[in-house]
């Protein structure tokens, strides 16, 4: 990789990996001030990752384009967003921008696609338009468009609090790989999901800020966790998944599927869902597991991917 730009007959321009993410642990403690949920996570990069190019151009405006037609290019789209507001927040004069986005990471999967690529556009424009904000003005600056883009802004292994933009970095040099399945035909809305768990869970949401911290700090000295490895492999909570699985049918196959899978350490849904991974031992055991089992992934619908950790966040190509 190299932070090095290219030049195109269209002006300066340069390209940027968005990668996704997957939850090894995500708990609800309670509800915030600000009316947003208090969280507990450990987010782990992972080698999937969307493309975005970025061009300057000479006339005046910001242009989204790409190769998923299920994808807004205007305003919605948080691409543009990102690009809009790193322009606000520095002055910069943009006299005009293209942007391409090569989407590899499923739409509403629980994979943080959206927030890495408005991320990514942070971390590429900054230095495009030779911005020199530092990594945590951009996280900062992040946050505003989405609690997980300063995640995806870092990125590698995290502990993440507070909405889950309160970052602690956790140095995992683990070797694990993670298969990765979806159905291409579900969607899970992060709103929706947590509304169901609040309406199911509030009785027992903690409130004081003394009993957050008692959790985080349980969270931080967790024994799988000292140090993670196969031997000692993480139990994978995610306090969405109770609500989620039992009216998603789509859940609960990738859960099945991933169960039976030989060599699986262990498995759960990633973020809101629908999206479910299974760690393993290291990237040839995975891809091997997959292998002897095409059949049934095909008979399910199931998209399927084999990825390694990743110890970085957005980057340059």
């Amino acid at each position: 990789m190299s932070n090095k730009m290219t030049f195109t007959k269209t002006g300066e321009s340069l390209r940027v990996s968005a990668p996704a993410k997957i939850n090894l642990h995500l708990e609800v403690l309670g509800l915030r001030k600000d009316g947003f949920h208090e969280l507990a996570m450990l987010m782990q990069s992972i080698d999937l990752f969307d493309e975005i190019d970025l061009t300057k151009t000479n006339n005046g405006k910001i242009q989204l384009i790409t190769d998923n037609k299920e994808l807004s290019t205007d305003d919605e789209n948080l691409i543009v967003r990102a690009a809009k507001l790193l322009l606000e927040t520095s002055m910069v004069e943009n006299s005009g921008l293209l942007i391409h986005l090569k989407k590899n990471i499923p739409i509403g999967a629980g994979l943080a696609g959206g927030s890495s690529d408005a991320a990514a556009t942070l971390f590429g424009l900054n230095a495009l338009w030779g911005i020199g904000y530092s990594n945590k003005q951009l996280e900062e600056l992040g946050s505003e468009l989405g609690s997980d883009v300063p995640f995806c802004f870092a990125g590698g292994t995290q502990f993440c609090f507070g909405r889950g933009e309160s970052l602690e970095p956790y140095k995992c040099k683990s070797d694990m790989a993670v298969v990765l399945v979806k159905d291409p035909l579900a969607e899970v809305s992060t709103p929706v999901a947590y509304s169901i768990y609040k309406e199911k869970n509030k009785d027992r949401y903690l409130k004081a800020e003394e009993d957050f911290e008692k959790r985080r700090r349980l969270v931080k000295n967790a024994s799988w966790l000292n140090p993670l490895s196969t031997s000692n492999p993480p139990p994978l909570r995610n306090d969405l998944q109770e609500v989620i699985e039992p009216i998603t049918p789509a859940v609960r196959n990738a859960l099945e599927f991933l169960s039976t899978l030989e060599g699986v350490l262990s498995f759960s849904m990633s973020g809101s869902g629908p999206s479910c991974f299974g760690l393993f031992a290291d990237i040839g055991t995975a891809k091997q597991s997959i292998a002897e089992n095409q059949a049934k992934l095909e008979l399910l619908g199931l998209e399927c991917w084999c990825c390694g950790f990743r110890s970085r966040g957005v980057s340059f190509f």
